[in-house]
């Protein structure tokens, strides 16, 4: 069976930046399993999975538009450091939910300077290449339940 719509596909991964540095891989654990054609991966990594079957492996790079996008300057905003009441500790990296016009975002803190915070409501790795090697595992037709949801019920998906 082949990746397509209304499929369920499990595989293990490697995700590496453009100077080789592993961001993340389902080494060490199971399969990563989704519903294909839903958006439940990013679409540059759905796209190179349709038509694969299971055994199949290869190497795809994913740029920033069909991954997690460019950066998103308005998203990015200096806040004074009092706008982080009860928080006695602030340090490069943490993340906080932040309310907008819109709903809560996630935030990380990018720099600390002045009295001043700036936060960063991009993906963390929006601006950059995704380095995927891919092993496929395998390739089933998903449920009607799961087609309905939108996404992989039981064995490495989601349990009601």
């Amino acid at each position: 069976m082949q990746i397509a719509e209304r499929t369920v596909a499990s595989f293990n991964y490697t995700l590496t930046n453009d100077a080789g540095t592993v961001i993340d891989s389902s080494s060490g654990t199971d399969p990563l399993t989704y519903l294909h054609g839903v958006g439940n991966i990013v679409p540059g990594l759905e796209k190179a999975m349709e038509g694969r079957s299971a055994g199949d492996k290869f190497d795809v790079k994913v740029s920033p538009e069909d991954g997690y996008g460019t950066p998103n300057e308005m998203l990015i905003q200096v806040v004074p450091r009092e706008a982080f009441q009860g928080v006695d500790d602030i340090e490069v990296g943490m993340q906080f939910q932040a309310q907008t016009p819109q709903g809560a975002i996630s935030v990380a803190v990018a720099k600390i300077e002045d009295g001043m915070v700036t936060v960063d409501g991009n993906h963390p790795l929006a601006g950059q290449n995704l380095n995927f090697a891919i092993e496929v595992v395998d390739v089933r037709a998903a449920s009607e339940e799961e087609v309905r949801h939108g996404h992989v019920h039981g064995a490495g998906g989601h349990n009601h």
